[in-house]
């Protein structure tokens, strides 16, 4: 299987990581967490900072959680994270989704959190994780949908933001509507027995909305994503400005809400 075509759309800046290490298994793994027991065995695909990850290692204290990345840079920000929490069931490694360096059936439960609107094959990428994964264990995966947002007051600028957002993306190879893709995409994999879900993240109150608006005003400017924008020719400088300032408008009003739809699959091998 090729090595990844796709460019990570987001990259690792600061305004990035406030965003996932703000993911816990609580709020974007919860429809896995009762497969679990305690002696699982866990690859975490895409772990980045390893929030997800370290939780899952507490949930299986007589398992083993494996969290891999691309970025080397953040495997030890992910290995810190699982020391200071005293976790020695948890361990780190860089590896590529499209060729995982496992044997076949090493693993209980391969999970994998907002990754698969980033590769160019998420076909390869979900067979390639159900090969290292063993018979009657279970692939799990989890995409927010970027068609799906939803947020009031209606920002003009939010919206031409969400267009410039699916531009860049699917340049760079990936599909920011992943959600709703997911069922298919298993199916094409091979996988028959499936449990398609859906859940949502959601940010109303003061601080949420402070925090939101916050992350994605900088990123629009200042992260990968804005890099790629400006170098691929979707957004001048000028223009991601604008759209920068659409979301600390949004961020500033009372009654400012944001949707953020997840589809989500446990694939049963």
């Amino acid at each position: 299987m090729p090595r990844e075509s796709a460019v990570y759309t987001h990259g690792h800046h600061e305004s990035v990581l406030r965003s996932h290490t703000w993911r816990t298994a609580a709020n974007s793994a919860a429809y896995l967490l009762g497969e679990l027991t305690g002696d699982a065995r866990i690859l975490d695909v895409g772990c980045g900072p390893g929030t997800i990850t370290a939780d899952l290692a507490a949930l299986v204290p007589e398992g083993r959680v494996t969290g891999v990345d691309r970025e080397p840079g953040i495997m030890e920000q992910a290995r810190s994270l699982a020391a200071s929490r005293g976790l020695a069931n948890a361990e780190f490694a860089v590896a590529d989704v499209n060729q995982l360096e496992f044997a076949d059936d090493s693993f209980d439960v391969v999970h994998a959190h907002q990754v698969l609107q980033h590769v160019g094959d998420p076909v390869g990428a979900l067979r390639e994780m159900r090969r290292v994964c063993r018979p009657g264990g279970a692939v799990a995966v989890r995409d927010s949908d970027y068609g799906s947002f939803a947020w009031f007051p209606e920002i003009p600028a939010l919206d031409e933001w969400n267009r410039v957002y699916h531009r860049v993306a699917r340049a760079s190879g990936g599909e920011p509507d992943a959600g709703r893709r997911l069922l298919s995409w298993a199916r094409a994999a091979g996988f028959t027995d499936l449990t398609a879900t859906g859940s949502t993240w959601c940010f109303a109150t003061p601080g949420e909305r402070e925090w939101w608006s916050g992350l994605w005003a900088d990123r629009t400017t200042a992260s990968g994503y804005a890099r790629l924008a400006v170098d691929g020719g979707h957004a001048t400088p000028e223009l991601l400005a604008e759209l920068a300032g659409g979301w600390r408008e949004w961020g500033a009003h009372d009654d400012a809400w944001f949707l953020v739809p997840h589809g989500e699959l446990l694939c049963r091998v």
